[in-house]
């Protein structure tokens, strides 16, 4: 299969994957490290990823056992190519920054389209064959199947880097029962640097390779259903504030800062200047202003509530007073009861209490 793996990754640079790769289904080379994460309670609420254990750390069992090949795919998403690789935003006093992956169309449904693509190509010219498409969803340990893939290596904040593309790009993946050849695995080059640990303000990479998504930024600003513990508002309401997601990480990496690349998928380019919100606006919004203004994008994940949490917390470090007026009002009455909580929390921080 060695020509037809050949003209499949070609049709998916044709199609306009930027990296394209290929790895054989096998259990994983994780599997205690994975349960030890589990076990230590580190994936948070994220109850998904300890569900199909079995399949998740082995991808034989995907397509009722009939699973040979996963066909792991790449797309560049950097959107800051003009202020400099890895340069970070300096946001204004009243502005969230929402991280770069979602700044555009959500990549869930680009990203799934386009393989659907490929899968239909390969269908024509093996109709015998029994395959299925990923994007962020299934039970794959999508980075380790990357790696071997040959698509870049995990790095020590837990991404994937790659010595082309640094490490702003999505992964999809699509699993095939034909026996295609594989490519080789891509080595680490992290060496002795540990900007990623040393730079995150929450502390969540606890170790190299290691990240404990309880005190990810990401996390708790999208995953988290809560409030957000107090502990945290300074590291998300630096500069700039971190309203959806993070980048710090990606931000001090040296391959990204060096092989970061403009954006080209038109799909994938910010809908709002830096990616940056009105943090009073989002406060202010109704579910219906709110969902028009993020139709079709990635940030509808963190809902209404989830993102009027994150504008409070958000404005935690700013102490302007039309700001904490517009908290206190929120503390006072607001439609949901974990909305005002957060703005408790928040009056709480800034007036030094715990």
């Amino acid at each position: 299969m060695r020509d037809f793996t050949e003209l499949l990754k070609a049709e998916a640079r044709r199609i306009g994957f930027h990296m394209v790769g290929v790895a054989r289904a096998t259990p994983t080379i994780f599997f205690d490290d994975y349960h030890r994460w589990l076990d230590q309670g580190m994936h948070g609420t994220m109850n998904y990823l300890a569900r199909n254990l079995e399949k998740r750390l082995d991808s034989r069992l995907l397509l009722d056992g009939q699973a040979r090949s996963i066909v792991m795919v790449g797309v560049n998403y950097y959107s800051d190519a003009q202020e400099g690789a890895g340069t970070p935003e300096t946001g204004t006093p009243d502005g969230g920054v929402i991280a770069r992956y979602a700044r555009g169309d959500d990549y869930h449904e680009v990203i799934l389209a386009a393989l659907r693509e490929l899968e239909s190509w390969v269908y024509e010219r093996h109709p015998e064959a029994s395959s299925r498409c990923y994007v962020d969803t299934g039970p794959l340990l999508e980075r380790e199947i990357a790696q071997r893939a040959g698509l870049g290596w995990v790095g020590k904040n837990t991404l994937l880097l790659n010595q082309e593309w640094g490490s702003y790009f999505f992964l999809g993946a699509m699993v095939t029962s034909l026996e295609l050849e594989p490519d080789e695995p891509a080595q680490e080059h992290c060496g002795s640097c540990t900007r990623c640990i040393d730079a995150c303000p929450t502390g969540a990479i606890t170790e190299p390779y290691v990240l404990d998504a309880r005190r990810c930024i990401s996390y708790l600003t999208i995953e988290q259903k809560d409030t957000i513990p107090g502990e945290f508002i300074s590291a998300i309401s630096g500069t700039p504030a971190r309203v959806f997601g993070c980048d710090i990480c990606q931000e001090v990496c040296p391959f990204t800062r060096r092989f970061s690349k403009p954006i080209t998928w038109a799909r994938f380019r910010p809908r709002m200047r830096s990616g940056s919100v009105n943090l009073s606006s989002l406060l202010t919004s109704t579910p219906e202003q709110f969902k028009e203004q993020f139709r079709g994008s990635a940030v509808k994940r963190a809902k209404l509530r989830g993102m009027q949490r994150n504008a409070l917390v958000a404005m935690g470090n700013c102490r302007l007073p039309e700001q904490l007026k517009l908290v206190q009002a929120v503390a006072d009455d607001h439609d949901d009861e974990m909305v005002s909580r957060q703005a408790s929390v928040v009056l709480c921080s800034a007036m030094g209490h715990d």
